[in-house]
């Protein structure tokens, strides 16, 4: 996508042109002060928990205090706005995730703000896959069975998510579009109230990341059909991926990770990117990542911009193929 390839092309240059710059001063005794960590989301979900996580080992290394605030609204649109809008000095970061980086640009008629020109990336944090789950009164107790079902019922089945454009939205709907089948899809206001539906027979089906079902898929009150990723959860080692399970090369994650302003000084940038990738090397701290159903990733800005592209291909082409639009 376009506006994924300027991000990445952007951050590259930026930085290039950075590195034969002097230093300020400022910037050499960086940080002085405490930094504000932007969480776009209300309190006590994925993406202030992962930003609580890191920040706190970080300000451990940095000798300053990281400060998380809240800035929710949107689909997440408003706190990253004015994160992207604060002043260049790496004293305001940015958590960001697949929902406003991946699948907002597509999603959204305006917006706010342009994520190709007014952020730039830190790094990654993490990764989360998510489960297919079905009601156990569902005949099928495998993807091959479950996609030979939906087939033979055309149109009869349906699926709860949280939201238009949400990603357990858009990843019900990628797994629909590879495996041709047709179901009918189901918004609710949160999570919560969806699996309510689910465990009571209502929908058929969802694709939440593993936390929110973990515990009925052991106590057996939902069948789990196939995790997300790339390889086996951890935290549910005996269900396979859908991959393998009969969707080859399939998988969708969301991804966690931190960004900046654009024209951020790139010594600044080096330094928090070292400070997060010694937070996520840290034991403790990638145990809590993984109790929390996700998966420590470490890496570069510049790696971490590459695979913010290639987020925006698959999560943005969704959107685009199912013509959703939020005005």
């Amino acid at each position: 996508m376009k506006c994924s390839r300027r991000l990445f092309l952007y951050s590259a240059a930026a930085s290039a042109a950075l590195i034969g710059m002097p230093t300020p001063s400022w910037a050499q005794n960086f940080p002085s002060r405490p930094i504000t960590l932007v969480v776009p989301f209300p309190p006590g979900g994925g993406n202030d928990i992962m930003a609580r996580l890191v920040g706190e080992r970080m300000s451990k290394t940095l000798g300053q205090q990281i400060v998380v605030e809240n800035r929710p609204g949107a689909g997440g649109n408003i706190g990253s706005r004015q994160a992207a809008r604060s002043a260049p000095d790496g004293y305001t970061i940015l958590l960001t995730f697949t929902g406003t980086l991946a699948i907002n640009p597509s999603l959204y008629a305006n917006l706010g703000y342009d994520p190709a020109k007014e952020l730039t990336p830190i790094g990654s944090i993490s990764t989360t896959p998510a489960v297919m789950v079905v009601n156990p009164s569902l005949p099928a107790k495998n993807l091959t069975e479950f996609i030979a079902y939906a087939k033979a019922n055309p149109g009869t089945l349906n699926y709860g998510h949280s939201g238009v454009g949400t990603v357990v939205h858009v990843a019900t709907e990628m797994m629909a579009s590879a495996a041709g089948i047709d179901i009918k899809s189901i918004p609710y206001k949160g999570t919560a109230p969806a699996l309510s539906d689910l465990l009571g027979g209502h929908v058929t089906l969802m694709i939440p990341p593993i936390p929110a079902v973990i515990s009925q898929v052991k106590a057996g009150t939902l069948r789990a059909i196939g995790v997300t990723s790339q390889q086996r959860s951890p935290l549910l080692p005996d269900v396979p991926t859908l991959s393998e399970a009969g969707l080859p090369g399939f998988f969708s994650e969301q991804r966690y990770g931190l960004m900046a302003p654009a024209s951020t000084p790139r010594p600044i940038i080096e330094r928090l990117n070292k400070e997060l990738r010694a937070a996520l090397a840290d034991d403790a701290v990638r145990q809590r990542i993984l109790d929390d159903g996700a998966l420590a990733r470490s890496d570069s800005p510049e790696d971490y911009g590459a695979a913010i592209e290639r987020d925006q291909q698959t999560w943005g082409g969704i959107v685009k193929k199912l013509g959703l639009r939020v005005e």
